[in-house]
């Protein structure tokens, strides 16, 4: 949850100044993923969605205070539950699972599987897990909490900073403290308490996201996982011209179904090579424990408590008369450092494409899963074509660690206040969590620049040695 690093561990942020400022700069020249600023900034392309939930980040709404303790001092740090806004209507409250990096301001956040964050290799994982369940604000009886803690009384606010705190010891494996004694030990309490759980089930995915086949065929099947008991089946936009409908087994045109429901896009003999896309949507609660992550190197989150919430998922189906037929789908996929295709080949020829540089192959029936490895914090764009105008882009950053590239350089939005040394004090209403772009950026520019600068002054005299060598 922590918003602003500025001034918070200065020489390892030193340190990682120069390996910042060439990332940035083979991003911008496209040698690394060809997405320029517009992906950078999480805007254009499609992030992969596994599905779920989608939500706009709206900062802290419920917390306390924290000290951090590192070699490189202790920063008094804001710690508590934040508060988003579900599309299509719902509310989430998080906790921060991703302490050293910022909170981008309004950052839009998708429902992630663990193996998509830090939470993956995080062994300690399920005890955050537990630390949710079996604290504020799913047990919001603060006088049972505190006699449950063997503490006097809590607040909301104490409660909130606690929880936090002791989420942090595991997510970030960090020396922090709360402020507040009955905060700390709460904190105390659920570290010692906390017990290993297994990842909750997404509120709604389907799989796999992606199909193909001949037209005349049945393809899929996709099935469906939700939490929910009923969710809604929309067929493709154009389902009424293309003649495309979606079926079950028995052949069955499909307008709901439930957890396990298998689905089928059932494709006219006739239709012309082309591509449909079929849509799932329920109201429900998101389980508490599921990760929340933004393509716009906003800090990742871990769920707290849902309201009824509006969920969605997306499948794909590719088909053709003949040649290669692909589905192609990505995940995060941070046990590798990379990003994960999933290749399939439907067709009765070869399908072959290029990414970063190296060709890939997938034979007639055949698939592969493909690792793409990037570095951590790196910005990524591909685009995958095919025959028959076949083409799937996927964007976004890999985010797979607590400390990233900009972990310490990072600073808050220039309207927002700084967060308070530690003996200082708080403005009454600070939100010491809410940040919005980087200080460091004309830094980084000028940086930049003066690579570029240093690179033109080495062409020159290569190329002076050159004219006297020769």
């Amino acid at each position: 949850m922590l918003a602003a690093f500025s001034g918070f561990r200065r020489s390892a942020g030193a340190a990682r100044l120069a390996a910042a400022t060439t990332v940035t700069g083979l991003v911008a020249a496209g040698v690394l993923s060809g997405a320029g600023t517009a992906v950078a900034d999480g805007t254009g392309g499609t992030p992969q969605s596994q599905g779920g939930a989608t939500a706009t980040i709206n900062g802290l709404k419920t917390y306390g205070e924290a000290v951090i303790h590192e070699d490189g001092g202790d920063q008094r740090v804001a710690a508590g539950l934040f508060e988003m806004d579900v599309d299509g209507g719902g509310t989430l409250q998080t906790y921060c699972v991703d302490l050293h990096n910022p909170t981008q301001r309004d950052a839009l956040y998708e429902e992630t599987p663990w193996s998509g964050t830090s939470l993956g290799g995080n062994k300690d994982a399920g005890r955050i897990r537990w630390i949710l369940q079996n604290s504020y604000p799913q047990v919001n009886d603060l006088a049972a909490l505190a006699r449950q803690a063997g503490v006097g009384t809590l607040t909301e606010q104490d409660a909130a900073a606690g929880t936090q705190v002791a989420i942090w010891r595991y997510s970030d494996h960090a020396k922090v403290d709360a402020v507040d004694p009955q905060a700390e030990k709460l904190a105390d309490y659920l570290q010692r308490s906390a017990r290993g759980l297994g990842e909750p089930q997404a509120s709604l995915t389907l799989d796999p996201p992606a199909v193909s086949g001949r037209p005349g065929d049945v393809l899929g099947p996709v099935t469906v996982h939700t939490n929910a008991n009923t969710v809604a089946v929309s067929p493709p936009p154009d389902a009424a011209t293309s003649g495309v409908r979606i079926i079950d087994r028995t052949g069955k045109v499909m307008t709901s179904a439930q957890d396990g429901t298998q689905l089928y896009f059932d494709i006219p003999e006739d239709a012309t090579d082309g591509t449909a896309q079929l849509s799932v949507q329920a109201s429900t609660t998101v389980p508490v424990g599921r990760a929340f992550a933004s393509d716009s190197r906003s800090q990742t989150q871990i769920l707290a408590g849902s309201s009824e919430s509006t969920v969605s998922a997306t499948a794909t189906a590719t088909w053709a008369a003949g040649g290669a037929i692909p589905a192609v789908s990505a995940r995060k996929n941070c046990a590798k450092g990379g990003l994960d295709i999933f290749a399939a080949n439907k067709g009765d020829k070869p399908f072959t494409f290029e990414l970063m540089g190296a060709e890939h192959t997938i034979p007639a029936g055949a698939s592969r899963t493909v690792t793409v490895p990037l570095q951590e914090d790196q910005a990524y764009d591909f685009t995958i074509t095919g025959a028959g105008g076949f083409s799937h882009r996927f964007t976004g950053v890999l985010d797979c660690k607590t400390q990233g590239v900009l972990t310490a350089l990072t600073a808050q939005d220039h309207n927002e206040p700084s967060p308070a040394s530690v003996g200082g004090t708080t403005a009454p209403g600070t939100d010491l969590a809410a940040t919005g772009g980087s200080a460091i950026t004309p830094l980084i520019t000028g940086v930049a620049i003066g690579f570029v600068v240093i690179g033109g002054a080495v062409l020159v005299l290569l190329r002076k040695r050159e004219q006297a060598d020769g």
